[in-house]
């Protein structure tokens, strides 16, 4: 049985979207042409923003089409800082959980625009410490251009307290940009109700499809772009409107996901994990996206147990970057308090619409072995 436990990192496309996307493939005309042809694909485009906007709690106009989340990530973060250094501000602040979408475009920003950047603690649960935030607001918030947090972590699924960071930025009017790229689709996402500046989301977390990603940008706010051209979506992302991918990510983003049958699945197999393996243990216990499951399995190395995994055809994820063949701890988890040999002895398991018990069954009939090897491998 080939079982597919990295959800977290891409999923299958969705019928619906599957459908969409060949449909609008064949047809012809590019969306910014005034022909018939252009204007039909207009008119698909502008009802995916429509239908999109519904789901996300926004009005039409404040949705922007790009390439993808980390686009969106780069365009939201990199205005947002150019803006506000217009006013003489150059901190940047960050969650010490971001994803490298942020946390790369943000180390550019320091080392060639001259920005700080900040990066706000979290606790071992992985949530943004509100308290320490509090007290970099009340230190240096005239200086602070931007500040961007995750909506839910992509290692662990811990949800963040967005609503108390905005509360928290409205207080100096410091705009507020947040990463919701796995949030969307399997939590409450309300941009309007959530009171951000600015939001990011992608396509193929959700069943649409790769090289499609919105950023959601309050109405009336400009922002410097990344890419000159055309002039499309508010003269910030020029370039040709990719039709079939948009109405695919709009056919996908109204496809309910089960979310209680895939809690239950991410409670069946993280008691099993305790069970199978038992000084194993989850890292991030409090409020987090429902299939998401981040164990850690002391006297072990995650890039041996995901090729142990891999061989018995599990696909999961060590959650760690790699850099030049070499294994690199999880920021994350270090962030959490971990150290640099459990943060590698660490593995994610992410669930999907697809799925199923039995999935779940088999992961856990052959962990316990894949740990014994992988332990008895750490020992050589």
């Amino acid at each position: 049985m080939s079982v597919y436990l990295d959800h977290a990192a891409t999923t299958p496309m969705v019928e619906p979207a599957l459908v969409a996307m060949n449909q609008q493939l064949r047809k012809l005309g590019n969306p910014s042409s005034l022909h018939t042809p252009g204007r039909s694909a207009r008119k698909d485009i502008e009802q995916s923003r429509e239908s999109l906007a519904k789901v996300v709690g926004c009005i039409p106009s404040e949705i922007i089409f790009t390439g993808s989340g980390t686009e969106s990530d780069n365009t939201a973060l990199k205005g947002l800082f150019w803006k506000g250094r217009k006013e003489g501000k150059n901190l940047v602040l960050i969650s010490a959980i971001e994803h490298h979408a942020i946390l790369d475009p943000a180390q550019w920003l320091q080392e060639h625009e001259g920005a700080q950047v900040i990066e706000i603690p979290v606790d071992s649960n992985g949530v943004v410490e509100i308290e320490a935030l509090d007290t970099l607001l009340s230190q240096r918030a005239d200086e602070v251009a931007v500040i961007s947090v995750m909506h839910a972590n992509n290692e662990t699924g811990a949800i963040q307290p967005i609503a108390a960071i905005v509360q928290a930025a409205n207080e100096y009017s410091i705009p507020v940009h947040s990463d919701a790229v796995q949030s969307f689709g399997k939590v409450g996402l309300n941009f309007a109700e959530l009171g951000l500046t600015a939001m990011s989301l992608s396509g193929h977390k959700i069943g649409g499809p790769l090289g499609i990603g919105v950023l959601v940008l309050k109405r009336g706010l400009e922002l410097p772009a990344l890419l000159h051209g055309g002039g499309q979506e508010r003269e910030i992302r020029s370039g040709t409107l990719n039709a079939p991918a948009i109405v695919a990510l709009s056919a996908a983003a109204e496809c309910s996901i089960p979310v209680e049958e895939i809690q239950q699945l991410r409670q069946l197999l993280e008691n099993g994990i305790k069970q199978a393996v038992p000084d194993a243990y989850i890292n991030s216990t409090g409020e987090k996206l429902p299939g998401i499951v981040n164990a850690t399995y002391p006297g072990t190395e995650s890039d041996t147990l995901l090729l142990l995994l891999d061989a018995e055809g599990i696909a999961a994820s060590t959650g760690s970057a790699c850099s030049a063949g070499v294994q690199r701890p999880s920021h994350v988890l270090l962030a959490m308090g971990h150290n640099e040999k459990s943060a590698r002895s660490s593995l994610r398991f992410s669930i999907g619409t697809s799925t199923t018990r039995a999935e779940i069954e088999r992961v856990l009939e052959v962990l316990p072995v894949v740990i014994e090897r992988a332990r008895a491998a750490n020992l050589r």
